[in-house]
C-alpha cells in the first residue's frame, strides 16, 4: 500500500509541477500583450491636456502670425495635425475652435478631412498593438466579453455614432478601442463622419463668433448656445450608448 501511494506521488508531483509552469508562464507573458494598449490609452488621455496648454499659449502669443497665414498653409498644417491628432497629441474639437477664429466656414472641409484621416491612422495602427491577441486573450478571462462584442457587431454603427458625436469622450481613446475591438473599417469611418459633424460644426461656430482668441482658448464653452447644444449632445449621446447596454432585443 505504501508503495503505490508512493508511485502515485511520484506521478502527480510532476505532473503538478507541469501545470504551475504552464500557469506561471501564461501569467507572466498574456499580459505584456494586453499591457501595451492599456499604457497606450493613458498616454491619449494625457497627453492632449499638456499639448492643448503649450498650443493654447503658442496661438495667444502668435495670433498675428496665424492671422497672416496663406490657405496653401492651413493646408500643410492640417496635414501636420492629421498626424498629430492620430497620435492624440492634438484634440480635433480643440483644432476646430482655433479654424473656425481665423478661417471660419471655409475651415470644415479641412476639419472634416482632418477628422478622417486620424480615424484612419488609428484603426491601422491598432494592427500593431496586436488587437486580435488582445481580444483573445480578454475572452479566455472574461467571458462575458464575447457576449459583449457579439453584441457591438450587430449595432457597430449606432454605437460608434453616439460616442463621437458626445462632446466629453478622448477622440484617439475611442478610435482606439473600436479598432481594438475589431469594428469594420467602413462603420467606423462611416459613424465617426456622422457622430463629428455637430461637434466640429458647433466648434467652428464657437470660434468665428469669438472676438479674443485668448478669452476662446481658456474658456471654449462660453454662452449660453454653446452650454445649451453640448449639453444636448452630451445627453443624447449618453442616451444612445445606454440603450445599446439596457436593450437586450436590440443587441440579442
Amino acid at each position: 500500500m505504501k508503495n503505490l501511494l508512493s508511485k502515485q506521488v511520484v506521478i502527480l508531483l510532476p505532473e503538478q509541477s507541469a501545470r504551475f509552469k504552464n500557469t506561471l508562464a501564461l501569467e507572466t507573458t498574456t499580459p505584456k500583450k494586453f499591457s501595451l494598449p492599456v499604457v497606450v490609452s493613458i498616454l491619449m488621455t494625457v497627453v492632449p491636456l499638456v499639448t492643448t496648454s503649450i498650443l493654447t499659449a503658442w496661438a495667444i502669443n502668435h495670433e498675428n502670425v496665424l492671422r497672416n497665414l496663406p490657405f496653401q498653409w492651413w493646408l500643410g498644417v492640417t496635414f501636420i495635425l492629421t498626424l498629430a491628432s492620430s497620435a492624440a497629441l492634438t484634440p480635433p474639437t480643440f483644432l476646430a475652435l482655433v479654424y473656425g477664429y481665423f478661417l471660419g466656414w471655409s475651415a470644415l472641409p479641412m476639419l472634416f478631412g482632418l477628422n478622417l484621416g486620424a480615424i484612419a491612422i488609428i484603426y491601422v495602427s491598432a494592427h500593431f498593438l496586436h488587437a486580435s491577441s488582445v481580444r483573445e486573450y480578454l475572452i479566455q478571462i472574461y467571458p462575458q466579453v464575447g457576449s459583449l462584442l457579439r453584441k457591438f457587431y450587430k449595432n457597430e454603427l449606432r454605437l460608434i455614432f453616439f460616442a463621437k458625436l458626445s462632446p466629453v469622450l478622448p477622440f484617439a481613446i475611442t478610435n482606439l478601442f473600436f479598432a481594438m475591438a475589431g469594428a469594420r473599417f467602413k462603420q467606423v469611418l462611416a459613424g465617426g463622419t456622422m457622430g463629428m459633424i455637430p461637434r466640429t460644426v458647433l466648434a467652428v461656430w464657437a470660434g468665428k463668433e469669438a472676438q479674443d482668441i485668448r478669452y476662446l482658448l481658456e474658456h471654449p464653452n462660453e454662452g449660453l448656445a454653446t452650454k445649451i447644444i453640448l449639453i444636448v449632445l452630451i445627453i443624447v449621446s449618453t442616451l444612445g450608448i445606454g440603450y445599446f447596454f439596457r436593450d437586450k432585443t436590440m443587441v440579442e
